[in-house]
């Protein structure tokens, strides 16, 4: 669970794919991955775009480990309905998550496996890797290709303290925020968020 072994990762995933460029999308923990990949192998990413994450330190404004923590506390009896299963988790995560998307975001990773709800992430791998996952590897090179870093307005992922950081390793970015946008920029305000991804690849064409 470390950001080069995702960024591996996405690089075995091309080869599969026969892709040599791509246009390279992620959100959050993605757009670190996203960016890692692209300092990594800049001659495969045609275009980058990294929503409401910075290559920064986000421990301070992430509720990510309170979410694991709760998550691996859930007690769920076997034997019983699925819509019962879901009901009790979310009785037992609503006190550490009240945010209603992010609860259900993560209701959607309980599965039934054999006759035991449980987590489809591998909540052991997340929490022994939690520095990594909350931090950003050290990089002496630059991604000089097109990058756009879109926010949400409501999010603190992305701040004028992240900027010269983003410029240093990203020297062509553009930093957008979508007005009345969180964490969740994608979920929150769909059209905009198309509409600017659509912009920035239109003003960047091949």
């Amino acid at each position: 669970m470390t950001y080069e072994a995702m960024s591996a990762d996405i690089h075995l995933f091309l080869n599969q794919l026969h892709l040599n460029r791509c246009v390279l999308i992620g959100h959050s923990m993605g757009g670190k991955t996203a960016m890692v990949f692209a300092l990594q192998w800049p001659e495969l990413v045609e275009r980058l775009v990294c929503v409401d994450i910075s290559p920064s330190q986000t421990k301070d404004i992430s509720g990510f480990q309170n979410y694991i923590a709760a998550m691996k506390a859930v007690d769920i009896p076997r034997g019983i309905p699925r819509s019962t299963a879901r009901r009790m988790a979310e009785e037992q995560l609503r006190p550490t998550i009240q945010e209603p998307t992010i609860l259900y975001f993560l209701l959607t990773n309980l599965v039934n496996a054999e006759d035991q709800f449980v987590w489809r992430v591998n909540l052991k791998a997340i929490s022994q890797h939690l520095n990594d996952i909350m931090s950003f590897p050290d990089f002496q090179t630059s991604y000089l290709g097109p990058t756009l870093f879109l926010g949400g307005s409501k999010s603190g992922y992305i701040s004028s303290s992240n900027y010269p950081e983003i410029k240093r390793l990203f020297p062509e970015a553009e930093i957008q925020h979508i007005p009345d946008a969180g964490h969740w920029v994608h979920a929150d305000q769909p059209q905009e968020f198309i509409t600017a991804i659509c912009n920035f690849i239109a003003l960047h064409p091949r």
